[in-house]
């Protein structure tokens, strides 16, 4: 039996790889994992282009949308901190796939929603059920690739979150612009892709070259090393990992920095398409372009900033990650304010909005390479869940406070001065961390 029939057919004796052969595998779980998280977004990231369509239908303030906009991204953060300790614990194949497929199902029932109740208990709903995913994938990669490879690895899948911002914008338009279809066609087309990318990681990815009856090359990466000894892990309890994980004070700095970072991001994803549907956009700002097709340089700026600065993290930092947050977050401080006060046309606001997507989301990759490299392997599940739920508690409480924003000024440029604010605070908190 061939080495990839074995890991089709998880057969578990422990057989050594040569190095080509193990890196061929490795490779095979990141890109199953990124392939997965490719389609997650369009389960989540699609609500700012429903919400124009929302408020004409069910009557709803802009206050009332980020609320409910609010908590999702709260039942996202509570469903970090409870699935990535899971993560750890069953393994991450199992909950990234079902995320897939609870998140999917959710998001059809909010499509029949018919007021702001049912609308917020299926969204909320739909937070904690895709959730099972982020932690879940980070979870499979660590397991597979070796700490001084995380900055490459993390950036990679973060870069698929990042194009996942892409699909989720692109779908979104196409059902809304395209096909001039009615809101609720947001929440049940786009999501049967996520559909898809559960299943087919659930086919193609195994926990950790353990579970898939390998035995990595000398020498070996520092996962597997720890998996070998599974037995004492097993042992281990959720409370003794969030013990362990908690009393680590740069993950509360690390958590506080990336709550910052991810309101900016939010902020951006949510209301930057009701920005570029506002006065003096309706038309692209003269040129003929949908502007809901400009915004879609948003997240592609994301998913490029995303590649980069894992990568240089690893190559130009030596795997010092809070150097190139904080470098990041300065640089997305700057193009945000100049989004608000530049006289921008359609080329400069297309290639300014790129850039703030670039360095708004890119230090994500430092972040979630931090994860394993402060905690560990053991419990690199726990602790990407606590982080990220430190990210979602911050972009949950900043979301109401921007509706109510936009409901009582009436300008929605004031995101950028919002985004700006986000990312000097997310600078600052970074300086502690020093890893």
């Amino acid at each position: 039996m061939s080495n990839t029939e074995k890991l089709a057919s998880g057969n578990r004796s422990p057989e050594p790889l040569e190095d080509p052969a193990y890196r061929r595998l490795k490779w095979r779980m990141l890109l199953a994992a990124m392939f997965c998280y490719f389609f997650f977004y369009t389960g989540r990231q699609t609500f700012g282009f429903a919400i124009p369509g929302i408020q004409e239908d069910l009557g709803l303030s802009k206050a009332t949308l980020g609320a409910i906009s609010g908590i999702l991204l709260w039942s996202y953060a509570a469903g970090q901190m409870i699935n990535g300790n899971l993560a750890d614990k069953w393994g991450g194949r199992r909950m990234m796939a079902a995320g897939a497929v609870l998140s999917t199902l959710l998001n059809w029932g909010t499509s029949f929603a018919t007021g702001p109740k049912s609308l917020g208990v299926l969204w909320g709903a739909n937070g904690f059920a895709q959730s099972l995913g982020w932690p879940s994938g980070g979870r499979v990669i660590s397991n597979w690739w070796a700490p001084h490879e995380r900055g490459k690895s993390f950036g990679f899948y973060t870069f698929a979150a990042g194009m996942a911002s892409v699909l989720a914008f692109v779908t979104s338009t196409v059902v809304v612009d395209t096909l001039d279809l009615d809101w609720q066609w947001i929440f049940r087309v786009p999501v049967l892709l996520m559909l898809v990318g559960g299943i087919t990681f659930y086919l193609v990815a195994r926990d950790s070259p353990r579970q898939a009856g390998i035995t990595p090359p000398a020498p070996a990466t520092e996962a597997d090393e720890q998996a070998a000894d599974a037995d004492a892990v097993a042992g281990e309890t959720s409370f003794q990992r969030y013990r362990a994980v908690l009393r680590n004070p740069r993950i509360w700095s690390t958590g506080i920095a990336i709550g910052f970072q991810n309101a900016a991001r939010y902020g951006l994803l949510i209301w930057v398409p009701v920005y570029f549907l506002g006065d003096g956009w309706e038309d692209g700002g003269g040129s003929g372009v949908s502007p809901l097709w400009i915004s879609v340089a948003l997240p592609v700026g994301m998913a490029v900033g995303a590649l980069v600065n894992g990568q240089i993290s690893d190559r130009l930092f030596g795997a010092r990650r809070d150097r190139p947050i904080v470098l990041f977050m300065v640089l997305g401080a700057a193009m945000a304010l100049t989004m608000y006060w530049a006289p921008l046309g359609l080329a400069s606001g297309i290639a300014v909005l790129f850039l703030t997507g670039f360095f708004v989301y890119g230090p994500q990759s430092s972040f979630w390479a931090l994860c394993p490299d402060l905690a560990g392997q053991r419990m690199a599940g726990t602790a990407t869940g606590v982080v990220n739920c430190f990210a979602y508690l911050f972009a949950g409480a900043a979301e109401p406070l921007v509706g109510h924003l936009m409901d009582s000024t009436g300008n929605t440029s004031l995101i950028f001065l919002i985004v700006a604010a986000a990312c000097s605070c997310s600078a600052l908190v970074a300086l502690t961390i020093r890893r």
